[in-house]
């Protein structure tokens, strides 16, 4: 696929994705850019990259290009690209109003004033012509050093509403009389103007790529494909050498599979490639060969443009070409991705626990190294097949050891059963179905389901290495986050965890959800009961529903399908008291602030969604029992997972991978750190 004056080798292009990593951990990030060109990506971007201190989003870790002095760090990803045969493409950015500069407190900038989006009690001040002058040439000379660096595709950046173009072009901020503001044409002045000068600098060199929002999701008071993302594209058709489609914000560019299906974005970027002759990348959550093919050859677009794809599996395009297409890991759309850009450290993913150790720990996704001479003597029983226990036989099988994994029910897949059956969650069981694939193509792997296992019996197998992966259960008694002291009687009859749920447990209604976990747990229950017809009383400590969730940018969308649905919403509310009345519960509830408003709820149930405790028995009573190892020909037994630290799903795989890759490592210095860093340079 010709892109100006390069080629890129196929048809499947790594779009620019934030990580985490950026200007703070540039070996971090080229290593993982790497591997996804020797995945097979045609194109791999960089996040977006700050042209110009007067725009930064500090504390994110973004990429920087202010001056000279950023290009070494840069020059690290393009020489991995095309060490690969990838193009290697840069997002230029300035933010304008969407940052509030918190490092170089410079003022920010935008079209007209405004308020910054963050909370910060910032506003940007309006441009005047010297600043839009100044923005131009800054971007100019990032270009060109973008060009130096080796970049092969520079992008004007214009979606998300995080650019500036962008804010020009919307007439939600842009309230400006001149030239650059009014019409259409007088919004898209400055777009044009930046895709002008940036293939002035480099069109001889590099493709100039143009990433457009088309659609703001907003109706008529923003940017709709009906009107003017249309009229847009329309107005700039062949300037650009490639245009990369997609709506706004990042939350709705990045809507998780919970609220949106693969491929949703075609209804919105479809017409583009009627109105251009330019190649088009979109995106929409590919994670099907069918459908990514289906997408080109309906002339939705020339290119499948994927980042969560790409990041569950860097070796997607590889796995497509040689006919491996069972083998992909497929995108589950969680968003524990975005976690790490927003959580400011690097980026981590549930279906690929390789995914930002590719440098300081030297995993691979796709390779993993034989155990040595002696461990491959060694045999390894793996007690449960949630998501840590099968990560961790799929990879012990891959280094060549004899695994046994035993699994008490007549399922694979541990918690992951019960919660890929809450609404909307469905593609959760690719986890499990991934790694069930792999381990059944595995001479080394035996699967004993309907194994539940006592210590005496661990001991009787004579397993070398033992793990103990049985996962955790919820807990009854409201013990939490906000209370440290349990608050319910959990053998009333009433109250009900999220386990007795998934069992077949109906509560009565009305009930009361009572969320002290503050992920997605609480507000899928009240979702699943609201759906039963139940009246539900969502209540939490936090001050909106589901709150960690703001880190998977899913958050307004469960809080706002909670109230289609009907569901009372009680936030910064705490229960303080339960007790019997009649057939149910009189709840007292509190304001987290002030004991001043205290109310009360009658309700024939409540469900608890607090913490949870790890199901480790069998590993402490294999503890108690160390001094029969020896004759048992045990050497080590371990607890992984949900069993060791309940967490996420993510956590759970992530811990089977490492204990894995840890089977045969001697630690000769306990105190040393266990993974490389990069380290500032100290300059007098």
């Amino acid at each position: 696929m010709r892109i100006g004056p390069v080629i890129s080798k196929n048809r499947f292009y790594q779009v620019p994705h934030c990580n985490g990593m950026g200007h703070g951990k540039p070996s971090t990030l080229a290593a993982m850019r790497s591997v996804k060109a020797e995945g097979g990506w045609g194109v791999v971007c960089t996040e977006e990259i700050e042209i110009s201190p007067h725009s930064e989003i500090a504390p994110n870790f973004e990429g920087r290009l202010w001056d000279e002095h950023d290009v070494p760090a840069l020059l690290l990803m393009t020489q991995a690209c095309h060490e690969h045969g990838a193009l290697a493409g840069i997002e230029l950015m300035f933010n304008g109003y969407a940052t509030p500069n918190r490092y170089s407190r410079e003022i920010p900038m935008a079209p007209s004033h405004l308020p910054v989006r963050h909370l910060d009690p910032v506003q940007a001040r309006a441009m005047d012509k010297r600043d839009i002058a100044n923005v131009r040439r800054w971007h100019r000379n990032a270009a060109l050093r973008a060009r130096d660096a080796g970049f092969d595709l520079v992008y004007v950046y214009a979606g998300h509403d995080l650019g500036l173009p962008m804010h020009f072009i919307s007439r939600r901020t842009n309230r400006r009389t001149d030239e650059y503001g009014g019409s259409l044409e007088n919004r898209v002045r400055f777009l044009r103007e930046l895709i002008e000068d940036t293939k002035d600098a480099v069109g001889d060199r590099c493709g100039v790529v143009v990433r457009l929002a088309v659609d703001q999701l907003l109706g008529q008071g923003g940017i709709t494909a009906e009107s003017e993302g249309r009229d847009i594209i329309a107005m700039l058709a062949e300037l650009p050498d490639l245009w990369d489609v997609n709506i706004a914000d990042w939350s709705n560019d990045s809507i998780t599979a919970r609220f949106a299906e693969e491929g949703y974005q075609e209804r919105y970027i479809s017409f583009v490639k009627s109105v251009t002759t330019r190649p088009v990348v979109g995106v929409g959550r590919y994670t099907s060969p069918d459908a990514m093919v289906s997408a080109i050859r309906r002339g939705v677009m020339d290119m499948v443009g994927a980042a969560r794809p790409s990041i569950a599996d860097p070796f997607l395009p590889n796995k497509i070409n040689q006919g491996r297409t069972d083998e992909i890991r497929e995108c589950i759309g969680c968003n524990i991705c975005v976690t790490g850009d927003n959580l400011c450290v690097p980026i981590r993913c549930t279906q690929n626990p390789t995914m930002g150790e590719e440098w300081r720990r030297g995993w691979h996704p796709e390779r993993i190294a034989p155990v040595n001479a002696k461990q491959a003597q060694e045999t390894a029983l793996v007690i449960g097949a949630g998501p840590a226990g099968l990560e961790l036989a799929r990879a012990l099988g891959q280094r060549g050891v004899e695994v046994m994994l035993a699994e008490a029910t007549r399922q694979l897949g541990g918690r992951l059963i019960h919660e890929a059956a809450l609404p909307g969650l469905a593609s959760w069981m690719r986890v499990v179905d991934h790694r069930v694939h792999q381990l059944k193509r595995m001479p080394n792997v035996t699967i004993a389901l309907e194994s539940p296992m006592s210590a005496s019996e661990v001991l009787d197998f004579g397993f070398n290495r033992v793990f103990v992966a049985t996962g955790a259960h919820w807990r009854k008694d409201g013990l939490g986050r906000q209370h440290r002291q349990p608050l319910v009687d959990p053998t009333l009859p009433q109250v009900f965890s999220p386990d007795d749920v998934f069992a077949g447990a109906m509560p009565s209604s009305p009930v009361l959800v009572y969320d002290d976990d503050h992920y997605v747990m609480g507000g899928l229950l009240a979702e699943k009961l609201a759906r039963a017809g139940l009246e539900v009383h969502f209540v939490t400590p936090a001050a909106k529903v589901s709150e960690w969730t703001d880190m998977t940018m899913e958050q307004a969308r469960i809080q706002g399908r909670l109230l289609e649905l009907g569901v009372h919403l009680h936030t910064a509310v705490e229960i303080v008291g339960v007790s019997p009345a009649g057939t149910g519960l009189a709840i007292q509830l509190d304001s987290i602030y002030t004991s001043a408003r205290q109310s009360a709820l009658s309700c024939a149930s409540l469900v608890l969604v607090t913490m949870r405790d790890p199901c480790d028995e069998l590993w402490r009573e294999l503890l108690a029992k160390r001094e029969l190892w020896h004759e048992s020909a045990v050497l080590t037994v371990e607890c992984i997972g949900d069993a060791c630290a309940p967490g996420t799903v993510a956590a759970a795989v992530y811990a089977g991978h490492k204990t894995a890759r840890e089977f045969d490592s001697v630690i000769t210095d306990p105190d040393a750190v266990p993974f490389r860093r990069e380290m500032i340079r100290i300059e007098s």
